[in-house]
């Protein structure tokens, strides 16, 4: 795998809720500590962690800072139509709570680049908050454009604004209208980095724009899976195990995580939808069929990983490193 992953040695952790507070209408923002008082495990901007409440396993990002290894701040936007994550943590969630946790893993790593661009879109910011400290603390050239329905339903605009001034411009869809991504992207530097998280609709303009810029490196992160055209048209292949030489049939109407959990084979998982990496796999031999939300089309193309959690076989038999 190339840089853009970077992964620390991921822990199971109990952590304690420090602190809840209001960072925007229909956003909490929640502080957590080890119930045992030890330092975090460390981590860098871009991470993640798997939060468990209610029963149900949720990814968040990390939006403290990396320096402070008694803390991690999460941000959680209350979604109407979510899966009851979010609701749980809005409706439950309170200052000394005990919660299970899991990470930190990092598919939306910082690189370095000659200037950066950041794009958030509404709960977006959550990833790039900690991004934005590290480049202005380097002395990188930067922007953030900030989006969202209202001023005030944007988490983190003070904070933001109260330490960078105007090299963050806010633009709520109520006050300026969409994003003008053609004006942000042509003004960025070439060889610049664009880093970009929000919405579905937002990430698509954003992928559609960089396109026809070659010059620009367009990073982006989901919070949801993205639509998979070949959704449906599956077909039956083989996985075999490098370590054991056991062959397992997958079949159409299974994923490969599901084969292997079947077997007895120990993989975590997480998500199960492509987002949020915990199943990476490494491929020994065989193409893969990469239906994830994580990977650029650089790094499907080196074809030595994969989400087993989504994604399939172009061809008859995979090899996996297991």
């Amino acid at each position: 795998m190339n840089a853009l992953h970077v992964t620390h040695d991921e822990v199971d952790l109990t952590l304690v809720v420090e602190s809840v507070c209001d960072a925007a209408d229909g956003v909490k923002a929640i502080t957590l500590r080890r119930l045992d008082g030890a330092d975090l495990p460390q981590w860098s901007p871009g991470a993640h962690t798997d939060m468990t409440v209610g029963g149900l396993v949720r990814q968040y990002s990390l939006c403290g800072d990396p320096a402070d290894s008694a803390r991690w701040r999460i941000a959680v936007l209350r979604e109407v139509d979510g899966r009851g994550g979010s609701a749980a943590i809005h409706g439950t969630v309170r200052a000394g709570d005990i919660l299970a946790a899991r990470g930190p893993r990092n598919n939306f790593a910082l690189t370095s680049a000659p200037a950066y661009v950041f794009i958030a879109g509404g709960i977006g910011i959550t990833p790039l908050l900690p991004m934005v400290a590290a480049v202005h603390t380097a002395g990188a050239q930067w922007r953030l454009v900030m989006g969202g329905r209202t001023r005030a339903s944007m988490a983190f605009v003070d904070e933001l604004t109260s330490t960078y001034g105007d090299r963050v411009d806010v633009r709520p869809h109520d006050e300026t209208g969409l994003l003008p991504l053609d004006t942000i992207l042509a003004d960025a530097p070439d060889g610049a980095a664009i880093y970009c998280c929000g919405p579905e609709p937002l990430l698509r303009a954003v992928e559609n724009h960089c396109a026809a810029m070659p010059s620009l490196r367009l990073h982006v992160e989901r919070f949801a899976p993205k639509q998979d055209p070949h959704a449906g048209d599956n077909e039956e292949f083989e996985v075999e195990l490098e370590s054991s030489g056991q062959v397992l049939t997958v079949g159409a109407d299974t994923s490969v995580l599901e084969v292997l959990e079947s077997a007895g084979v120990p993989v975590l998982s997480s998500c199960r939808e492509g987002t949020c990496g915990t199943c990476e796999t490494e491929v020994v031999e065989g193409v893969v069929d990469h239906r994830d939300s994580l990977l650029t089309e650089e790094e499907r193309a080196e074809n030595d990983v994969m989400f087993v959690c989504v994604s399939r076989a172009a061809c008859p038999r995979l090899v996996l490193a297991l």
